[in-house]
Protein backbone atom coordinates (compact mmCIF):
# COMPACT_ATOMS: atom_id res chain seq x y z
CA UNK A 1 0.00 0.00 0.00
CA UNK A 2 1.51 3.34 -1.03
CA UNK A 3 1.80 6.03 1.61
CA UNK A 4 -0.79 8.82 1.56
CA UNK A 5 0.33 12.03 -0.08
CA UNK A 6 -0.86 15.50 0.56
CA UNK A 7 -3.11 17.17 -2.00
CA UNK A 8 -1.37 19.11 -4.70
CA UNK A 9 2.01 17.53 -3.98
CA UNK A 10 2.75 16.86 -7.64
CA UNK A 11 1.06 19.67 -9.55
CA UNK A 12 2.15 23.16 -10.45
CA UNK A 13 0.15 24.61 -7.58
CA UNK A 14 2.48 22.76 -5.23
CA UNK A 15 5.22 25.29 -5.92
CA UNK A 16 5.88 27.84 -3.23
CA UNK A 17 5.08 31.47 -3.93
CA UNK A 18 8.28 33.48 -4.51
CA UNK A 19 7.70 35.83 -1.57
CA UNK A 20 7.24 33.11 1.05
CA UNK A 21 10.87 32.93 2.16
CA UNK A 22 11.00 36.70 2.63
CA UNK A 23 8.10 36.45 5.07
CA UNK A 24 9.73 33.45 6.75
CA UNK A 25 13.01 35.32 7.25
CA UNK A 26 11.24 38.17 9.04
CA UNK A 27 9.06 35.83 11.10
CA UNK A 28 12.03 33.69 12.14
CA UNK A 29 13.95 36.73 13.42
CA UNK A 30 11.01 37.73 15.61
CA UNK A 31 10.58 34.26 17.08
CA UNK A 32 14.31 33.87 17.59
CA UNK A 33 14.59 37.17 19.48
CA UNK A 34 11.63 36.31 21.74
CA UNK A 35 13.01 32.84 22.50
CA UNK A 36 16.55 34.13 23.01
CA UNK A 37 15.49 36.81 25.46
CA UNK A 38 13.43 34.30 27.43
CA UNK A 39 16.62 32.31 28.19
CA UNK A 40 19.53 34.74 27.89
CA UNK A 41 19.05 36.21 31.36
CA UNK A 42 18.94 32.87 33.20
CA UNK A 43 22.71 32.42 33.43
CA UNK A 44 23.24 36.06 34.42
CA UNK A 45 20.94 36.20 37.46
CA UNK A 46 23.81 35.86 39.92
CA UNK A 47 25.72 38.72 38.25
CA UNK A 48 22.61 40.88 38.14
CA UNK A 49 21.91 40.25 41.84
CA UNK A 50 25.48 41.27 42.75
CA UNK A 51 25.62 44.38 40.55
CA UNK A 52 22.17 45.62 41.54
CA UNK A 53 22.58 44.70 45.24
CA UNK A 54 19.48 42.50 45.60
CA UNK A 55 18.82 38.87 46.50
CA UNK A 56 18.49 36.07 43.96
CA UNK A 57 14.84 35.67 44.96
CA UNK A 58 14.18 39.30 44.00
CA UNK A 59 16.19 39.31 40.77
CA UNK A 60 14.42 36.11 39.68
CA UNK A 61 11.53 38.37 38.70
CA UNK A 62 13.64 39.61 35.79
CA UNK A 63 12.92 36.20 34.24
CA UNK A 64 9.53 35.47 35.81
CA UNK A 65 8.15 38.92 35.03
CA UNK A 66 9.11 38.53 31.37
CA UNK A 67 7.42 35.13 31.07
CA UNK A 68 4.27 36.18 32.91
CA UNK A 69 3.92 39.36 30.83
CA UNK A 70 4.36 37.23 27.73
CA UNK A 71 1.41 35.06 28.83
CA UNK A 72 -0.65 38.13 29.76
CA UNK A 73 -0.61 39.49 26.19
CA UNK A 74 -1.11 36.21 24.36
CA UNK A 75 -4.96 36.23 24.40
CA UNK A 76 -4.97 39.61 22.63
CA UNK A 77 -3.16 38.29 19.55
CA UNK A 78 -6.22 37.30 17.51
CA UNK A 79 -8.19 40.46 18.28
CA UNK A 80 -5.27 42.77 17.47
CA UNK A 81 -4.59 41.06 14.12
CA UNK A 82 -8.26 41.40 13.19
CA UNK A 83 -8.22 45.01 14.33
CA UNK A 84 -5.09 46.49 12.70
CA UNK A 85 -3.65 43.70 10.53
CA UNK A 86 -0.70 41.33 10.93
CA UNK A 87 1.93 43.60 9.36
CA UNK A 88 1.05 46.65 11.44
CA UNK A 89 0.94 44.61 14.65
CA UNK A 90 4.27 42.93 13.88
CA UNK A 91 5.92 46.31 13.26
CA UNK A 92 4.52 47.70 16.51
CA UNK A 93 5.75 44.63 18.41
CA UNK A 94 9.25 44.91 16.93
CA UNK A 95 9.43 48.61 17.73
CA UNK A 96 8.19 48.10 21.31
CA UNK A 97 10.49 45.12 21.86
CA UNK A 98 13.54 47.02 20.62
CA UNK A 99 12.67 50.15 22.66
CA UNK A 100 12.06 48.16 25.86
CA UNK A 101 15.36 46.32 25.28
CA UNK A 102 17.09 49.71 25.28
CA UNK A 103 15.31 50.61 28.52
CA UNK A 104 16.48 47.33 30.10
CA UNK A 105 20.05 48.15 29.13
CA UNK A 106 19.72 51.58 30.75
CA UNK A 107 17.99 50.35 33.94
CA UNK A 108 19.39 51.92 37.12
CA UNK A 109 17.97 49.49 39.69
CA UNK A 110 16.54 46.01 40.04
CA UNK A 111 13.03 47.44 40.26
CA UNK A 112 13.33 49.41 37.02
CA UNK A 113 14.93 46.44 35.26
CA UNK A 114 11.99 44.21 36.28
CA UNK A 115 9.48 46.82 35.06
CA UNK A 116 11.28 47.19 31.71
CA UNK A 117 11.50 43.40 31.34
CA UNK A 118 7.74 43.19 31.84
CA UNK A 119 7.31 45.73 29.03
CA UNK A 120 9.68 43.68 26.90
CA UNK A 121 7.70 40.52 27.63
CA UNK A 122 4.42 42.18 26.67
CA UNK A 123 5.71 42.91 23.17
CA UNK A 124 7.74 39.69 22.92
CA UNK A 125 4.67 37.66 23.84
CA UNK A 126 3.10 38.49 20.48
CA UNK A 127 6.18 37.97 18.30
CA UNK A 128 6.20 34.13 18.35
CA UNK A 129 2.48 33.54 17.62
CA UNK A 130 2.53 36.31 15.02
CA UNK A 131 5.47 34.66 13.28
CA UNK A 132 3.67 31.30 13.26
CA UNK A 133 0.48 32.83 11.85
CA UNK A 134 2.28 34.77 9.10
CA UNK A 135 4.08 31.62 7.98
CA UNK A 136 0.75 29.77 7.88
CA UNK A 137 -0.83 32.56 5.83
CA UNK A 138 1.98 32.79 3.29
CA UNK A 139 2.77 29.05 3.00
CA UNK A 140 -0.80 27.73 2.92
CA UNK A 141 -0.85 23.96 2.39
CA UNK A 142 2.96 23.98 2.26
CA UNK A 143 3.14 24.92 5.93
CA UNK A 144 4.91 21.69 6.93
CA UNK A 145 7.63 22.18 4.32
CA UNK A 146 8.21 25.83 5.21
CA UNK A 147 7.88 25.46 8.99
CA UNK A 148 10.44 22.66 9.07
CA UNK A 149 13.05 25.18 7.92
CA UNK A 150 11.68 28.23 9.74
CA UNK A 151 11.69 26.40 13.08
CA UNK A 152 15.46 25.89 13.14
CA UNK A 153 16.36 29.47 14.18
CA UNK A 154 13.67 29.25 16.88
CA UNK A 155 15.25 26.07 18.24
CA UNK A 156 18.60 27.81 18.37
CA UNK A 157 17.29 30.52 20.72
CA UNK A 158 17.23 28.41 23.92
CA UNK A 159 20.49 26.70 22.94
CA UNK A 160 22.43 29.88 22.13
CA UNK A 161 20.98 31.97 24.95
CA UNK A 162 23.28 30.68 27.71
CA UNK A 163 26.31 30.70 25.37
CA UNK A 164 25.74 34.30 24.24
CA UNK A 165 25.02 35.44 27.79
CA UNK A 166 28.20 33.80 29.09
CA UNK A 167 30.32 35.46 26.43
CA UNK A 168 28.80 38.91 27.04
CA UNK A 169 29.23 38.66 30.82
CA UNK A 170 32.86 37.64 30.38
CA UNK A 171 33.71 40.48 27.99
CA UNK A 172 31.33 43.31 28.90
CA UNK A 173 28.64 44.60 31.24
CA UNK A 174 25.32 42.80 31.78
CA UNK A 175 23.66 45.77 30.07
CA UNK A 176 24.79 44.39 26.72
CA UNK A 177 22.50 41.39 27.25
CA UNK A 178 19.74 43.79 26.25
CA UNK A 179 21.52 46.44 24.18
CA UNK A 180 22.60 43.78 21.68
CA UNK A 181 18.93 43.64 20.60
CA UNK A 182 19.06 47.18 19.23
CA UNK A 183 20.86 46.60 15.90
CA UNK A 184 19.00 43.31 15.36
CA UNK A 185 15.68 44.97 16.11
CA UNK A 186 16.33 47.88 13.74
CA UNK A 187 17.35 45.45 10.96
CA UNK A 188 14.28 43.27 11.59
CA UNK A 189 11.99 46.32 11.53
CA UNK A 190 13.40 47.39 8.16
CA UNK A 191 13.04 43.89 6.71
CA UNK A 192 9.48 43.60 8.02
CA UNK A 193 8.57 46.93 6.43
CA UNK A 194 9.96 45.80 3.08
CA UNK A 195 9.01 42.12 2.98
CA UNK A 196 5.70 41.64 4.79
CA UNK A 197 2.61 41.90 2.59
CA UNK A 198 0.07 44.59 3.38
CA UNK A 199 -3.00 42.86 4.83
CA UNK A 200 -5.10 45.88 5.76
CA UNK A 201 -7.87 44.66 3.44
CA UNK A 202 -8.16 41.46 5.49
CA UNK A 203 -8.90 43.21 8.76
CA UNK A 204 -12.37 42.80 10.27
CA UNK A 205 -12.59 45.17 13.25
CA UNK A 206 -14.65 43.76 16.10
CA UNK A 207 -15.27 44.90 19.63
CA UNK A 208 -12.90 43.66 22.31
CA UNK A 209 -14.33 41.02 24.66
CA UNK A 210 -13.31 42.83 27.83
CA UNK A 211 -14.93 40.24 30.11
CA UNK A 212 -13.10 37.42 28.35
CA UNK A 213 -9.82 39.32 28.53
CA UNK A 214 -10.35 40.04 32.23
CA UNK A 215 -10.85 36.32 32.84
CA UNK A 216 -8.37 34.66 30.48
CA UNK A 217 -5.24 36.82 30.78
CA UNK A 218 -5.12 36.81 34.62
CA UNK A 219 -6.05 33.13 34.51
CA UNK A 220 -3.00 32.35 32.38
CA UNK A 221 -0.67 34.42 34.57
CA UNK A 222 -1.98 32.87 37.79
CA UNK A 223 -1.79 29.37 36.33
CA UNK A 224 1.84 29.79 35.28
CA UNK A 225 2.77 31.40 38.58
CA UNK A 226 0.90 28.80 40.62
CA UNK A 227 2.47 25.92 38.70
CA UNK A 228 5.92 27.32 39.42
CA UNK A 229 5.18 27.88 43.14
CA UNK A 230 2.93 24.92 43.87
CA UNK A 231 4.76 24.08 47.09
CA UNK A 232 3.68 27.37 48.67
CA UNK A 233 0.27 28.47 49.88
CA UNK A 234 0.17 31.44 47.55
CA UNK A 235 1.09 29.18 44.61
CA UNK A 236 -1.69 26.70 45.40
CA UNK A 237 -4.16 29.57 45.83
CA UNK A 238 -3.09 31.11 42.49
CA UNK A 239 -3.58 27.75 40.76
CA UNK A 240 -7.05 27.33 42.26
CA UNK A 241 -8.12 30.85 41.25
CA UNK A 242 -6.80 30.29 37.71
CA UNK A 243 -8.95 27.18 37.31
CA UNK A 244 -12.02 29.17 38.38
CA UNK A 245 -11.17 31.95 35.90
CA UNK A 246 -10.73 29.42 33.08
CA UNK A 247 -14.11 27.87 33.87
CA UNK A 248 -15.79 31.30 33.86
CA UNK A 249 -14.08 32.21 30.58
CA UNK A 250 -15.25 28.95 28.98
CA UNK A 251 -18.83 29.67 30.04
CA UNK A 252 -18.88 33.26 28.79
CA UNK A 253 -17.03 32.43 25.54
CA UNK A 254 -19.53 29.71 24.70
CA UNK A 255 -22.38 32.20 25.09
CA UNK A 256 -20.69 34.91 22.96
CA UNK A 257 -19.67 32.72 19.99
CA UNK A 258 -17.53 34.58 17.46
CA UNK A 259 -17.78 37.76 19.57
CA UNK A 260 -15.68 36.09 22.28
CA UNK A 261 -11.97 36.71 22.69
CA UNK A 262 -11.46 33.17 21.36
CA UNK A 263 -14.22 31.50 19.34
CA UNK A 264 -14.57 28.17 21.14
CA UNK A 265 -16.54 26.77 18.22
CA UNK A 266 -13.17 26.09 16.63
CA UNK A 267 -12.73 23.38 19.27
CA UNK A 268 -15.85 21.59 18.02
CA UNK A 269 -14.12 20.64 14.78
CA UNK A 270 -12.64 17.17 15.04
CA UNK A 271 -9.32 17.92 13.35
CA UNK A 272 -8.60 21.16 15.22
CA UNK A 273 -9.47 19.70 18.63
CA UNK A 274 -7.35 16.59 17.94
CA UNK A 275 -4.44 18.78 16.82
CA UNK A 276 -4.37 21.05 19.87
CA UNK A 277 -4.82 18.06 22.21
CA UNK A 278 -1.71 16.56 20.61
CA UNK A 279 0.15 19.87 20.97
CA UNK A 280 -0.84 20.12 24.63
CA UNK A 281 0.48 16.63 25.38
CA UNK A 282 3.64 16.99 23.27
CA UNK A 283 4.62 20.34 24.78
CA UNK A 284 3.84 19.16 28.29
CA UNK A 285 5.84 15.96 27.90
CA UNK A 286 8.81 17.84 26.44
CA UNK A 287 8.92 20.24 29.40
CA UNK A 288 8.29 17.48 31.96
CA UNK A 289 11.23 15.51 30.58
CA UNK A 290 13.46 18.60 30.65
CA UNK A 291 12.61 18.90 34.33
CA UNK A 292 12.87 15.23 35.39
CA UNK A 293 16.04 14.20 33.57
CA UNK A 294 18.33 16.97 34.94
CA UNK A 295 17.02 16.38 38.47
CA UNK A 296 17.78 12.68 38.08
CA UNK A 297 21.32 13.36 36.83
CA UNK A 298 22.10 15.83 39.63
CA UNK A 299 20.35 14.19 42.58
CA UNK A 300 20.54 10.47 41.81
CA UNK A 301 23.76 10.39 39.79
CA UNK A 302 25.68 13.14 41.60
CA UNK A 303 26.63 15.10 38.48
CA UNK A 304 27.31 18.83 38.46
CA UNK A 305 24.98 21.23 36.62
CA UNK A 306 27.63 21.85 33.94
CA UNK A 307 28.08 18.11 33.34
CA UNK A 308 24.33 17.71 33.19
CA UNK A 309 24.06 20.46 30.57
CA UNK A 310 26.54 18.72 28.28
CA UNK A 311 24.88 15.33 28.73
CA UNK A 312 21.52 16.76 27.63
CA UNK A 313 22.96 17.94 24.30
CA UNK A 314 21.87 14.80 22.33
CA UNK A 315 18.22 15.74 22.91
CA UNK A 316 18.58 19.05 21.07
CA UNK A 317 20.83 17.42 18.48
CA UNK A 318 18.16 14.84 17.70
CA UNK A 319 15.59 17.58 17.18
CA UNK A 320 17.86 19.73 15.03
CA UNK A 321 18.91 16.79 12.83
CA UNK A 322 15.33 15.92 11.93
CA UNK A 323 13.44 19.23 11.81
CA UNK A 324 14.71 20.19 8.31
CA UNK A 325 13.18 16.99 6.90
CA UNK A 326 9.76 17.29 8.55
CA UNK A 327 8.21 18.91 5.49
CA UNK A 328 9.25 16.08 3.17
CA UNK A 329 8.34 13.42 5.70
CA UNK A 330 4.90 14.96 6.24
CA UNK A 331 4.34 15.03 2.48
CA UNK A 332 5.39 11.39 2.11
CA UNK A 333 3.87 9.72 5.18
CA UNK A 334 0.97 12.03 5.95
CA UNK A 335 -0.04 13.67 9.23
CA UNK A 336 -1.19 10.79 11.43
CA UNK A 337 1.43 8.23 10.51
CA UNK A 338 4.37 10.61 11.02
CA UNK A 339 3.07 12.02 14.32
CA UNK A 340 2.23 8.54 15.66
CA UNK A 341 5.69 7.22 14.72
CA UNK A 342 7.21 10.27 16.41
CA UNK A 343 5.22 9.58 19.58
CA UNK A 344 6.40 5.95 19.60
CA UNK A 345 10.02 7.03 19.08
CA UNK A 346 9.74 9.53 21.93
CA UNK A 347 8.35 6.76 24.15
CA UNK A 348 11.19 4.45 23.08
CA UNK A 349 13.66 7.18 24.04
CA UNK A 350 12.09 7.55 27.48
CA UNK A 351 11.69 3.91 28.56
CA UNK A 352 15.47 3.32 28.99
CA UNK A 353 15.43 5.81 31.87
CA UNK A 354 13.50 3.20 33.88
CA UNK A 355 16.52 0.91 33.44
CA UNK A 356 19.03 3.68 34.18
CA UNK A 357 17.18 4.75 37.33
CA UNK A 358 17.35 1.18 38.63
CA UNK A 359 20.84 0.10 37.52
CA UNK A 360 22.81 3.35 37.40
CA UNK A 361 23.90 5.83 34.76
CA UNK A 362 25.33 4.47 31.49
CA UNK A 363 26.26 7.52 29.44
CA UNK A 364 26.08 5.81 26.02
CA UNK A 365 22.61 4.46 26.73
CA UNK A 366 21.40 7.83 27.98
CA UNK A 367 22.87 9.74 25.02
CA UNK A 368 21.26 7.35 22.52
CA UNK A 369 17.94 7.54 24.39
CA UNK A 370 17.93 11.34 24.44
CA UNK A 371 18.76 11.49 20.74
CA UNK A 372 15.88 9.14 19.90
CA UNK A 373 13.57 11.10 22.19
CA UNK A 374 14.54 14.34 20.43
CA UNK A 375 13.90 12.79 17.01
CA UNK A 376 10.50 11.57 18.16
CA UNK A 377 9.36 14.84 19.72
CA UNK A 378 10.41 16.80 16.63
CA UNK A 379 8.15 14.60 14.46
CA UNK A 380 4.98 15.62 16.31
CA UNK A 381 4.90 19.42 16.39
CA UNK A 382 4.90 20.30 12.68
CA UNK A 383 2.36 17.63 11.55
CA UNK A 384 -0.08 18.52 14.34
CA UNK A 385 0.30 22.27 13.70
CA UNK A 386 -0.15 21.70 9.96
CA UNK A 387 -3.39 19.78 10.49
CA UNK A 388 -4.67 22.47 12.88
CA UNK A 389 -4.11 25.28 10.39
CA UNK A 390 -5.56 23.25 7.51
CA UNK A 391 -8.76 22.68 9.48
CA UNK A 392 -9.71 26.38 9.79
CA UNK A 393 -10.61 29.04 7.27
CA UNK A 394 -8.05 31.73 6.42
CA UNK A 395 -10.05 34.42 8.21
CA UNK A 396 -9.89 32.39 11.43
CA UNK A 397 -6.10 31.94 11.39
CA UNK A 398 -5.44 34.71 13.98
CA UNK A 399 -7.95 33.24 16.45
CA UNK A 400 -6.73 29.69 15.80
CA UNK A 401 -3.12 30.81 16.39
CA UNK A 402 -4.10 32.37 19.72
CA UNK A 403 -5.92 29.22 20.85
CA UNK A 404 -3.04 26.96 19.79
CA UNK A 405 -0.40 29.03 21.57
CA UNK A 406 -2.43 29.23 24.77
CA UNK A 407 -2.95 25.46 24.81
CA UNK A 408 0.74 24.84 24.17
CA UNK A 409 1.73 27.29 26.91
CA UNK A 410 -0.57 25.51 29.38
CA UNK A 411 0.73 22.05 28.47
CA UNK A 412 4.26 22.66 29.77
CA UNK A 413 3.46 23.75 33.33
CA UNK A 414 0.52 21.33 33.66
CA UNK A 415 2.43 18.12 32.98
CA UNK A 416 5.65 19.44 34.55
CA UNK A 417 3.76 20.21 37.77
CA UNK A 418 2.14 16.78 37.66
CA UNK A 419 5.49 14.99 37.32
CA UNK A 420 7.27 17.25 39.83
CA UNK A 421 4.52 16.80 42.42
CA UNK A 422 4.55 13.04 41.93
CA UNK A 423 8.35 12.88 42.22
CA UNK A 424 8.30 15.04 45.35
CA UNK A 425 5.66 12.79 46.91
CA UNK A 426 7.69 9.66 46.13
CA UNK A 427 10.92 11.19 47.47
CA UNK A 428 9.21 12.34 50.67
CA UNK A 429 7.54 8.98 51.25
CA UNK A 430 10.82 7.22 52.01
CA UNK A 431 14.48 8.05 52.60
CA UNK A 432 17.77 6.52 51.52
CA UNK A 433 19.60 5.67 48.32
CA UNK A 434 17.35 2.78 47.35
CA UNK A 435 14.20 4.81 47.82
CA UNK A 436 15.66 7.65 45.73
CA UNK A 437 16.15 5.19 42.92
CA UNK A 438 12.61 3.92 43.37
CA UNK A 439 11.20 7.44 43.30
CA UNK A 440 12.85 8.18 39.96
CA UNK A 441 11.72 4.82 38.55
CA UNK A 442 8.16 5.75 39.46
CA UNK A 443 8.54 9.26 37.99
CA UNK A 444 9.91 7.94 34.69
CA UNK A 445 7.09 5.38 34.63
CA UNK A 446 4.60 8.24 34.90
CA UNK A 447 6.39 10.11 32.11
CA UNK A 448 6.27 6.96 29.96
CA UNK A 449 2.52 6.64 30.63
CA UNK A 450 2.07 10.24 29.44
CA UNK A 451 4.00 9.32 26.29
CA UNK A 452 1.55 6.48 25.72
CA UNK A 453 -1.35 8.94 26.04
CA UNK A 454 0.40 11.19 23.52
CA UNK A 455 0.53 8.27 21.07
CA UNK A 456 -3.22 7.75 21.50
CA UNK A 457 -3.78 11.47 20.88
CA UNK A 458 -1.86 11.31 17.57
CA UNK A 459 -4.18 8.54 16.36
CA UNK A 460 -7.00 11.11 16.26
CA UNK A 461 -5.12 13.26 13.76
CA UNK A 462 -6.17 13.09 10.08
CA UNK A 463 -4.25 10.91 7.67
CA UNK A 464 -3.54 13.91 5.50
CA UNK A 465 -4.49 17.55 5.01
CA UNK A 466 -8.15 17.94 3.96
CA UNK A 467 -8.75 18.60 0.26
CA UNK A 468 -11.62 21.02 0.80
CA UNK A 469 -11.19 24.46 2.31
CA UNK A 470 -13.08 24.69 5.61
CA UNK A 471 -15.64 27.35 6.38
CA UNK A 472 -15.36 29.77 9.24
CA UNK A 473 -17.43 28.74 12.29
CA UNK A 474 -19.23 32.05 11.84
CA UNK A 475 -20.24 30.98 8.31
CA UNK A 476 -21.59 27.58 9.22
CA UNK A 477 -20.51 24.05 10.19
CA UNK A 478 -17.34 22.61 8.78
Amino acid sequence: MSPPTLPGADDNAARLAPGVWKVVSVAAIGSFMAQLDATVVNVSLASLATDLHVSLAAIQWVTSGYLLALALMLPLNGWLVDRIGAKALYLWCFAAFTFSSALCGLAWSAQTLIVFRILQGMSGGLLAPMAQMMIARSAGKHFAQVASIATLPILLGPLLGPVIAGAILELASWRWLFLVNLPVGVLAFALATAFLPNDRQETRPRSLDLIGLALLSPGLVLFLYGSDHLGTRIGAAALAVSVILFALFYRTAQAKGDAALIDLRLLKTKVFSASIATMFMANGIAFAGQMLIPIYLVRACGLSPSQTGWLLAPLGLGMMCTYPFMGRLTKYFGIRKLAACGALLALAGTLPFLFLAQHGLIITVMAASLFVRGVGLSAIGIPSTTSAYASVARRDLPMATTAMNIVQRLGGPTLTTLCATFLGWRLAATAGTASTSGAFIAAFALLSALHALLFLATLRLPWQIPHTKPQSPAEGPL
